[in-house]
């Protein structure tokens, strides 16, 4: 049973709306209690009773959920019924939850842009489980700080633009292919950008899939799909050289293989580069005849010349060592998937795989593990700090169960090496102004919020460019990239949030300090007018120029100086 919640009417009900600051305002609060997440932890009902003090404040609720339906339209009648100028929220993370709370503004009638609001979940209930008494009071404080700062809130006009219901995708492998193919099929025109002769990516050297599909089939069909689209455009032998513009209208230029540079406007940018198997050159002897990488065991696979039929197989070959401090996730899969072939086409052959930790992830790929047992395929573990050691036809290694040291023969040895990001993965970043991570992988928006999307609006990134995956997860994420796009494109027009700076021209000297702060290229030096002006689009409100600008000519909406200074008055 949840109980009743408090609705309060203070007397500032009757305030008129003139003058300044909080007392001018109608402010409404929602207080909510995220079932135990915070009310759990802290006195919500004291928390808004508190909030129906403060100066402005005509209308104080307390929600069991406020991003509930039930709690939304509560926000919507709230503002209807007591004719509210402001709105605050006091409940979790205004990263997952403030579009909807100022949206729901906007449906009845508010200015979204009037709405603020208050994380009284991450930075107190959570924070503060074991002392309800003072979470509470610093629930207070930071409720009394979103009113303070609301009460000087503008209304503001979302930033509108046109789009170019077209996309460039960058790499032809399984993750390139998926979303140009289903990108085409949403009725999109794709323009394909691949830098080998052919398509198919890595997928043209593996010879089968987990399923036992053939990749060379497989591939066949993703590409003849691909190709047999009338409003698919590709470039083969070509790269992306220049890149300008921004969300809804970015213009490219395409370096084709005999040199000729095309432009290609297009709306969206999606990197599908992929990742290559590391070469081991140095690692236990590597000399790409009896001792060869997992890829070219799949080589031998397809051109029919594998006659091994003692195989021991070493896991982590260049991997989680001090050069490349990540596991490549797909290792393991591919090694047991290889040697269960190697098993199906002669029972007789002896295939060890030495490792450190399996990383069969995923119902499938453990039932691939047990199978894989059954089939007579050994598994031994190894002490990383004494890996195993290739000389003279056997590879000897420290048994860690019996400990003791066996020696095994062999007639090829087969490391399993991680996928490492392209060479030209830095290259890229610079150009698309998009980040890597400290393994030149590229990086995401954000791992489980926006994992397809770089912070850059309008560009997105799918399959081992983004750290490796494996042909079923390379596909998805073509198209959860294809998805996100849709959302994008299929509108009449880009809409973005106004939250972003301005620069006042009459006091701005042109100094450049904000120009050289700006991670985003958003603003732009007028030599014949000697100021410096932001480009709304490209703006996207982190505020560096705003807090760099010596003569305070830049501001950034939402955030002015005088709302935040409001709330350090509240707080102190």
């Amino acid at each position: 049973m949840s109980k009743q919640k408090e609705e309060i009417r203070p007397q500032a009900a009757q305030i008129e709306k003139k003058g300044e600051g909080a007392e001018a305002q109608r402010i409404g609060v929602f207080i909510c209690d995220c079932g135990s997440n915070i009310a759990g932890h802290i006195d919500c009902a004291e928390v808004t009773r508190y909030a129906s003090t403060l100066p402005g404040v005509v209308y104080a609720k307390e929600n069991l959920y406020t991003c509930s339906e039930a709690g939304i339209g509560e926000i919507m009648n709230g503002i209807k019924d007591n004719d509210l100028s402001r709105v605050v929220v006091a409940s979790c993370s205004p990263r997952t939850h403030q579009p909807l709370f100022s949206s729901s503004c906007g449906q009845a009638g508010l200015n979204p842009y009037l709405f603020e609001m208050a994380n009284i979940r991450d930075q107190c209930s959570w924070v503060h489980m074991g002392d309800r008494e003072g979470g509470t009071e610093k629930a207070k404080d930071l409720v009394r700080m979103a009113v303070a700062k609301a009460a000087f809130l503008e209304p503001q006009q979302e930033i509108e633009a046109s789009l170019t219901p077209r996309v460039l995708v960058v790499g032809g492998g399984v993750a390139g292919l998926s979303t140009v193919e289903t990108l085409a099929d949403m009725g999109l025109d794709v323009v394909l950008v691949e830098k080998a002769p052919e398509l198919g990516g890595f997928l043209n050297r593996i010879d089968r899939l987990f399923s036992g599909e053939k990749a060379s089939d497989f591939a066949a069909g993703l590409i003849e799909n691909v190709e047999s689209k009338s409003n698919v455009k590709v470039y083969l032998n070509a790269r992306m050289e220049t890149v300008g513009g921004y969300i809804g209208n970015y213009r490219i230029g395409i370096r084709q293989g005999d040199g000729t540079l095309v432009d290609e406007l297009v709306g969206c940018i999606v990197v599908a580069t992929g990742a290559l198997p590391l070469v081991p050159q140095g690692l236990y002897g590597y000399d790409g005849k009896k001792i060869i990488t997992q890829a070219e065991l799949e080589e031998r696979f397809q051109d029919g010349t594998f006659d091994a039929e003692r195989v021991v197989m070493i896991q982590c070959v260049g991997a989680r060592c001090e050069e490349r401090q990540y596991c490549s996730r797909i290792c393991c899969q591919n090694a047991v998937k290889n040697a269960q072939f190697i098993k199906q086409g002669n029972p007789d052959a002896q295939v060890r795989i030495l490792y450190r930790d399996m990383q069969m992830y995923g119902t499938e790929k453990e039932k691939m593990l047990w199978d894989a047992r059954g089939m007579g395929i050994r598994f031994d573990v190894y002490d990383p700090e004494q890996p195993p050691e290739v000389k003279d036809g056997e590879v000897r290694f420290l048994q860690v169960l019996t400990g003791e040291t066996e020696t095994v023969p062999y007639d090829l040895v087969v490391l399993s090496t991680p996928l490492v990001p392209r060479e030209d993965a830095s290259e890229l970043s610079k150009l698309l102004r998009v980040p890597i991570d400290q393994n030149r992988f590229f990086m995401e928006a954000h791992a489980k919020l926006r994992p397809l999307d770089f912070a850059t609006d309008g560009i997105f990134l799918c399959g081992s460019a983004r750290y490796p995956a494996n042909v079923e997860e390379a596909r998805s994420q073509g198209l959860g990239v294809a998805s996100r796009i849709a959302t994008i494109l299929f509108k009449e027009k880009l809409v973005t949030s106004a939250i972003v700076a301005e620069i006042n021209g009459d006091t701005c000297v042109g100094c450049l300090g904000c120009v050289e702060m700006c991670p985003y290229e958003a603003i732009q030096y007028l030599p014949d007018r000697g100021i410096c002006e932001v480009n709304r689009i490209l703006c996207k409100g982190c505020g560096c120029c705003a807090s760099t600008c010596p003569s305070q000519s830049a501001t950034l909406k939402g955030y002015k100086p005088q709302q935040l200074l409001s709330q350090i008055k509240a707080v102190c």
